[in-house]
């Protein structure tokens, strides 16, 4: 008798334990669904930040045109082809931003296969990088021609054009500098929920 009510008591805790430890894994589940769920939106607005600092970017090298016109031409009086270049420059950098934010402008990127994300994230990243090659040689030769057009110019205002020109290249070197690197990092931010995530 006696051991029939222990059996009996040993059955109930077990099975006590055996509701607990189900519980339990039940809440695990649901807060790995919540850490993914916060994770990839966490990612998403990543994304969005690179995406609208994009296509600012994308705007100010199309507005470039019509405003490098007015500038250099009709106000500095330097050369046409000055201009055109300045254009078909500020044009290359638009189409290589546009071409690399379309690798992560998919709106469902961070909801589908994480080693996909992850692939187009990191191609995305290296591209950003690699384009410093790129920009910076291309700027140093832009300003060279800039220095040329200016030596040419008889109009009095050289002195003038050249410190402006100066003080906008370091401003826009110094703002040029802090955008890579910040989207450098938000690249770098997504990659690291990514490989959490994968580790889970």
């Amino acid at each position: 008798m006696n051991n029939e009510i222990e059996n009996n008591v040993k059955e109930t805790q077990f099975e006590d334990m055996r509701q607990q430890l189900n519980t339990l894994k039940k809440k695990l589940g649901e807060q790995e669904i919540v850490n993914d769920r916060l994770m990839r939106r966490s990612m998403r607005d990543q994304v969005n930040k690179i995406n609208n600092r994009y296509f600012i970017i994308m705007a100010l090298c199309v507005l470039m045109v019509p405003y490098g016109y007015w500038c250099f031409v009709m106000m500095s009086h330097l050369s046409i082809p000055f201009w055109i270049g300045t254009s078909i420059f500020m044009l290359i950098c638009g189409g290589a931003t546009f071409y690399n934010s379309r690798k992560i402008s998919d709106p469902g990127l961070m909801n589908h296969n994480l080693v996909e994300a992850r692939r187009k994230v990191a191609s995305a990243k290296k591209f950003e990088a690699n384009w410093l090659m790129f920009g910076i040689p291309a700027v140093i030769l832009w300003f060279g021609w800039f220095v040329y057009e200016l030596y040419h110019n008889n109009d009095g205002f050289v002195e003038a054009l050249f410190w402006g020109g100066c003080l906008g290249g370091i401003i826009g070197a110094i703002c040029g500098i802090r955008i890579h690197f910040r989207t450098q990092k938000n690249y770098q931010d997504i990659l690291d929920q990514i490989e959490d995530l994968q580790s889970e």
